[in-house]
């Protein structure tokens, strides 16, 4: 028998639990907190073509991304009313299944991933939605575990191709309308959701989440979410709901002031994980990292295994952990120490989590981070130093709208360079990244292609050497495929 949930939850996430707190695994495949109205159910019959005229547009993913980006999907405009139409055509402004919502500079990936892996653990029909892909769009996508199928994907885009392209949807908001249809279809229980950007104005923030996470706040996307830490944690701070409690992951006297004030104005409780856990002992053995992870209010260790590497893990397993005492004590979900330690164990397996300080060899040792930002690298930084190495090799690329000046002085004078670009318009050509990277001391060769970069670094590199890619998502996503 589940608990009461506790008077701090909101009301209408209370009202939806007193009806399921008993038969919480069946009922909740089809729990509407709000009920839809007349309008809405003539939008969800526009949308699935029961009041308009549709054609057949695709049959093959290959030839949804050989047009989107002629349609104008790839825009980028953050307004949640577009989204708001397309949900109710859907039928969609309240989901039917529990949601977890996180948002962050850094580290809603792999905190994303470790919540869904422990809570298919604990035996619930979960949906992971995380962005960007790597190698694949359909990564963004996963229902325990495994990613949309591609026929569900072409079905999608195919069915409500003319109703996208009449709202004007970007390519993110059709992912998060997929995303969301398709765990509806799948009858999923809780639904872990990563933000694309910023948080207040993104695609994804028109759920009622059962708890809302804020990973981190670093300087990045300034342009889009303001050029201080308050500002950006400002826009993060936009997906707290009412009533709703809030776990903040890393604290910081710069931008703690802006989360107690949001979350005071919407009367939810805030935790901050770096308040409530610890870690107290921390070493890698093998693919795994072991945690002691020590809970304050009652001392409790937990002695956990992650398959994710990368030492800022630390900073996501105690996120992850925050989060999930809490759901297991404050809300109708049930979450053994059993499924937290088995969840834990198959963070990377059981999800498409890759890109995180991941090793691709030995000898010499190869590793690729997703890392982009200088927030990100300059952990990176920290374990590059931390490794042991005699020579390293760095293959870096950027797009080109990133802020190098905050990037660039974080890496290595010692190590060599080869500077290159993914196959992406977005890309900063090389050889201007590697003048912009000679005024901070750091030197080597450029390279016309990732792939090149790599071939030449393992050329150089003995086997007692290090070499390491990054700067990009694009990057990595190269040398993994």
């Amino acid at each position: 028998m589940l608990p009461d949930p506790p008077a701090t939850t909101c009301s209408q996430y209370a009202a939806a639990a007193t009806g399921i707190k008993y038969f919480f695994r069946t009922a909740i495949l089809r729990w509407n907190v709000f009920p839809l109205g007349a309008s809405a159910d003539k939008d969800r019959e526009l949308w699935h073509g029961r009041g308009m005229k549709t054609a057949k547009h695709f049959t093959t993913i290959d030839q949804i991304w050989e047009h989107l980006d002629g349609l104008g999907f790839f825009h980028m405009d953050l307004s949640l009313t577009r989204m708001e139409t397309a949900l109710s055509r859907l039928g969609l402004s309240r989901p039917p299944f529990v949601v977890a919502q996180i948002v962050g500079t850094n580290g809603k990936g792999s905190t994303c991933a470790i919540l869904a892996s422990v809570l298919r653990a604990a035996g619930y029909r979960t949906g992971l939605y995380t962005s960007p892909h790597l190698r694949d769009f359909r990564e963004r996508i996963l229902v325990d575990g495994e990613m949309i199928p591609k026929q569900k994907v072409v079905n999608f885009v195919d069915k409500h191709y003319d109703c996208m392209k009449e709202l004007g949807l970007s390519f993110f908001e059709m992912s998060t309308a997929l995303a969301f249809d398709y765990f509806d279809q799948s009858d999923v229980e809780v639904a872990v959701i990563e933000t694309g950007l910023g948080g207040r104005l993104d695609a994804t923030n028109l759920i009622i989440p059962i708890v809302s996470v804020i990973t981190n706040i670093g300087l990045d996307h300034m342009a889009l979410l303001g050029d201080t830490l308050p500002k950006i944690a400002a826009e993060k701070a936009g997906i707290i709901k009412k009533s709703i409690p809030v776990v903040i992951g890393e604290k910081s006297d710069e931008y703690n002031h802006v989360f107690d004030q949001a979350a005071t104005a919407m009367m939810s409780k805030i935790v901050y994980a770096e308040n409530d856990f610890a870690c107290i002992n921390h070493s890698t053995e093998g693919d795994f990292q072991k945690f002691s992870i020590q809970r304050h209010r009652d001392n409790k260790v937990f002695n956990l295994e992650l398959d994710l590497t990368g030492n800022y893990q630390e900073h996501n397993i105690l996120t992850a952990i925050a989060v999930i005492d809490l759901l297991h004590q404050e809300t109708p979900l049930t979450i053994s120490l059993r499924a937290l330690t088995e969840g834990m164990r198959t963070v990377a397996s059981g999800t498409a989590l890759q890109g995180r300080w991941q090793k691709l060899g030995d000898k010499p040792l190869t590793i690729c981070d997703t890392g982009h930002n200088a927030h990100g690298i300059r952990y990176v930084a920290e374990q590059l130093a931390a490794t042991p190495h005699r020579d390293l090799y760095c293959v870096l690329g950027f797009v080109n709208d990133k802020d190098l000046s905050s990037v660039l002085p974080l890496f290595p004078k010692e190590a060599r360079y080869i500077f290159t670009q993914p196959g992406n318009e977005r890309a900063l050509p090389a050889g201007k990244l590697a003048e912009k990277a000679a005024a901070y001391g750091l030197r080597g060769e450029v390279a016309d292609t990732v792939s090149g970069a790599l071939a030449r670094a393992r050329e150089m590199a003995s086997e007692e050497d290090m070499i390491f890619i990054g700067g990009s998502n694009f990057v990595v996503a190269e040398v993994l495929e």
